[in-house]
């Protein structure tokens, strides 16, 4: 079934599914979104014994009792590494899914809710990885798939789209959320993605992000802290209740603390936890964090910060390109908005180890790349030397 997070004791039936929010608690001004419910009971922990018996598949298949019916085909996502950056400190590589980002983890599940009620196709405002995993599993299943981007989509997430033969249609921001309700009243399409004045998006979409709690888990067992790069609050909410899940189930006696990494260029999540809000609105200022800075968060990312524990992170560009030339300099090309979690952890230095720091997507998504370019040389010794000198190789 699904159950309102803006007043728990309301239960919807799991079908249709609620992309809109819970419509008993749910306001003009805040839209409180709904989970998905098991019978943990029947669940049972059975399925993280490493028995060969009791795996049912590898990525998110393993995990279906504990997820919405997967009723699309699968790309492999999940099962991502778990890289040890220095001791105690934990790099959660994202961009070995699929099309290189978490989000397939989410469109596992969105795209199977689209193909069980017999939807053609999906429809979505993205201009990044959200668009790209939605075209991706689309395609995979059958589906058409219509994405609302922004004016300024990166040229390799447009040819990344186009790649899948989405219907790929940049419009002004403000303008997307409108076109994609009419798509989905007329034309029938299933939106994977927010409709709502404050985020709710898709109820099954977090489900599929607490698989990362769950592959955490069977690697380490329970960190202190978990820092996930925030922009509505669906990734640390479907961790968080991947944690929460374990413990309910008998498997774990403590939980992590979950540390929300927001660009300081809006940081909506930041301004909700300072006014008690369960979501705000903000201006927005120039970042290259574009994946994750919002004008708005939701009401989730407030559930998992603040029954965790945890903390909100505002983070300057500066210390995000820190973060993403650290990873670099350990063989992971990050893109910016995905090195949040560790350029939050530097700035905290939080002592809760083990510590996960969730790397969300590859640094081909950036929007900087291409913006430099290496300069061609001449083929001949001494300019070969002068170059390598310049970067600190010496004879």
């Amino acid at each position: 079934m699904q159950r309102s997070l803006g007043d728990p004791t309301i239960n919807y039936p799991l079908w249709p599914p609620l992309t809109a929010g819970c419509p008993q608690t749910s306001t003009n001004d805040i839209a409180y979104p709904v989970e998905v419910d098991y019978d943990y009971d029947q669940a049972g922990p059975a399925i993280f014994s490493p028995a060969k018996d009791t795996i049912r598949g590898t990525g998110l298949d393993r995990w279906a009792p504990l997820l919405p019916p997967l009723a699309a085909p699968g790309l492999g996502e999940g099962g991502t590494p778990l890289i040890e950056l220095e001791p105690g400190v934990f790099i959660k590589d994202e961009s070995r899914n699929p099309t290189w980002s978490h989000k397939d983890r989410l469109n596992r599940c969105t795209t199977s809710a689209a193909v069980a009620i017999d939807a053609p196709g999906v429809v979505v405002a993205s201009s990044g990885n959200h668009g790209a995993s939605a075209a991706a599993f689309a395609a995979r299943a059958g589906l058409r798939c219509v994405v609302f981007a922004g004016p300024d989509t990166p040229p390799v997430v447009d040819a990344f789209l186009n790649a899948y033969e989405a219907v790929v249609l940049p419009v002004p921001w403000a303008a997307r959320w409108p076109l994609m309700q009419l798509v989905v009243d007329r034309m029938g399409l299933h939106p994977v993605s927010n409709l709502t004045a404050t985020h709710t998006g898709h109820a099954f979409g977090p489900e599929g992000y607490k698989t990362i709690a769950y592959e955490i888990y069977l690697d380490i067992g329970v960190p202190g802290a978990v820092f996930v790069p925030t922009g509505y609050g669906e990734l640390i909410f479907g961790i968080w209740k991947g944690f929460t899940e374990l413990r309910r189930l008998g498997l774990i006696e403590r939980l992590p603390r979950m540390f929300a990494c927001e660009p300081a260029a809006a940081a909506p999540l930041a301004q909700a936890m300072r006014k008690g809000l369960p979501a705000a609105q903000v201006a927005v200022e120039p970042t290259d964090a574009y994946s994750i800075v919002s004008a708005v968060s939701g009401y989730r990312g407030v559930v998992a910060v603040r029954e965790s524990g945890g903390q909100v992170v505002a983070l300057s560009d500066e210390k995000l390109e820190a973060a993403r030339s650290e990873l670099a300099r350990m063989g992971l090309w990050a893109e910016l908005s995905s090195a949040a979690g560790l350029a939050a952890l530097r700035t905290l230095e939080i002592r809760d180890e083990p510590v996960v720091c969730i790397s969300t997507s590859s640094g081909f998504k950036d929007r900087t790349v291409g913006r430099r370019l290496t300069q061609s040389i001449a083929p001949e010794w001494e300019e070969v030397r002068r170059r390598l000198r310049s970067a600190g190789i010496r004879e």
